[in-house]
């Protein structure tokens, strides 16, 4: 050990590591040259220190001489380097989240805190650089005033992972269809309002927006078929590439509750650990709307007030909400949908006006294509073409609240581009409504998520 530290003690042999350190992370890894230049101040800071001859000794006096801006400079100090060590960890290896809705109930709970692994399937590097720190897309105390500019704008980059999206994967990603906002309902799909209400009624009573994939709102859900698959959906039930998907114990189904005239009390809802925000109740025919799991099914049955629990199946098999909104085309809901063909990159297929539909949005706004029709003919790019070549992987995401989830059903695929890291396990967890110091679920801190 005493040998080791005499070595350590050696400027050479620290600045040797510490250089090797350095280029394996911030040059290779980030495959960024420009990154060399940080061998300038390391070796400044091991052997010729002019940058504390020249600024730092002067900052020092400067703050011995000013004894009264002391304390301010020392905050600033404090700031700076948390903000030097913090963002670089959250760029790189983590990111957290609270959980804000019902969409992945059971498996995750609204004032669930959430760890994201960055590293599994390689950190995706801002497009937008200069932003405000710890924002989404909004300043502070502010509605509509971005929290970044786009002076400076970057293509899609991933780091290196290890590991790929799968199938069944728990992913936190950049919401797709978040492209572009309309401000006097920020929490629909601007295409939802577009044709609900029509381009002109939305613009003449709105500020619309763009915003950028790096700062689109954050959502989180199971990444049910990867690139490549085949999916369908027949009474409810997921089948991916002809087989049905794998049990996941926190899936909720909805059910049709029926009872013997007696209404179920809320005390019942929390201690099977219903959201009641999710139950709906018919007076006219004593039944309630209730998403379950099977545990809660099964428990549900055992009730004395219940005389049956029968799983809700929509077998209007026609929804305008349903992507890719072409009922004539496409006759899908919740619950009937596909099959339907995820894309690949490199993967070339046919296209005419009846498939274009499922693929446009991609051709166009992820890929960046110019995209349009004359008649039967497609032209992409001003050349008429029967095929397509597509660039990115995309995925299909659903929540594990099956019948009260805003998903892939409604608005289509997840480039890789918008991924942003797999949820990882619950750090923190507090009941809507209480505070830290009375509403902590302390049996859900630490749980992983799968």
């Amino acid at each position: 050990m005493k040998k080791l530290k005499e070595i350590w003690a050696n400027r050479k042999v620290r600045f040797t590591v510490v250089s090797i350190l350095y280029v394996l992370w911030f040059v290779l890894w980030t495959q960024n040259l420009w990154w060399l230049l940080g061998l300038v101040v390391i070796y400044d800071y091991y052997f010729t220190r002019y940058i504390d001859k020249i600024y730092l000794n002067k900052y020092r006096a400067f703050k011995a001489k000013h004894r009264s801006a002391k304390m301010v400079l020392g905050w600033v100090e404090d700031l700076l380097y948390a903000l030097v060590v913090v963002i670089p960890l959250k760029l790189y290896f983590f990111g957290m989240y609270v959980i804000p809705s019902s969409s992945m109930e059971h498996t995750l709970l609204i004032g669930d805190y959430i760890f994201v692994n960055r590293l599994h399937y390689g950190p995706k590097m801002p497009n937008t650089p200069l932003s405000f720190p710890f924002v989404q897309h909004t300043l502070p105390l502010t509605e509509d005033t971005p929290s970044w500019l786009d002076w400076i704008r970057y293509d899609y980059k991933r780091l290196w992972g290890y590991s790929t999206v799968k199938n069944d994967d728990v992913v936190v990603f950049n919401f797709p269809a978040g492209d572009t906002v309309a401000l006097f309902q920020p929490n629909r799909t601007y295409y939802d309002l577009i044709r609900e209400q029509g381009r002109e009624a939305i613009y003449n009573q709105s500020k619309v927006i763009y915003r950028p994939v790096d700062k689109r709102e954050n959502y989180i859900k199971r990444c049910v078929a990867i690139a490549g698959d085949s999916l369908q959906i027949k009474e409810g039930i997921v089948y991916i590439n002809g087989k049905q998907q794998k049990d996941i114990p926190g899936i909720q189904y909805m059910y049709v509750v029926s009872t013997n005239g007696r209404q179920l009390g809320t005390m019942l809802f929390d201690e099977m650990g219903i959201n009641t925000d999710d139950v709906q109740f018919n007076p006219n025919y004593n039944v309630y709307y209730i998403p379950l799991t099977e545990e809660m099914r099964e428990k549900m049955t055992k009730v004395s007030e219940v005389t049956g629990v029968e799983r809700y199946i929509n077998y209007n098999k026609t929804s305008d909400a349903a992507f890719p909104h072409r009922p004539g085309l496409y006759p899908w809901n919740e619950d009937f949908y596909g099959p339907l063909w995820i894309p690949k990159a490199g993967v070339t297929i046919t296209i005419d006006a009846t498939n274009l539909p499922l693929y446009e949005r991609i051709i166009k706004n992820y890929e960046l294509n110019d995209l349009r029709m004359d008649g039967e003919t497609i032209f992409i790019n001003g050349k008429p073409t029967t095929e397509y070549t597509f660039k990115m992987d995309y995925y299909f995401m659903m929540g594990d609240n099956r019948h009260n989830s805003l998903d892939s059903r409604f608005w289509g695929f997840v480039p890789i581009d918008h991924v942003e890291g797999i949820a990882s396990f619950i750090w923190l967890s507090i009941t809507p409504g209480k505070s830290i110091f009375n509403g902590i679920r302390f049996n859900r801190i630490f749980n992983e998520i799968n």
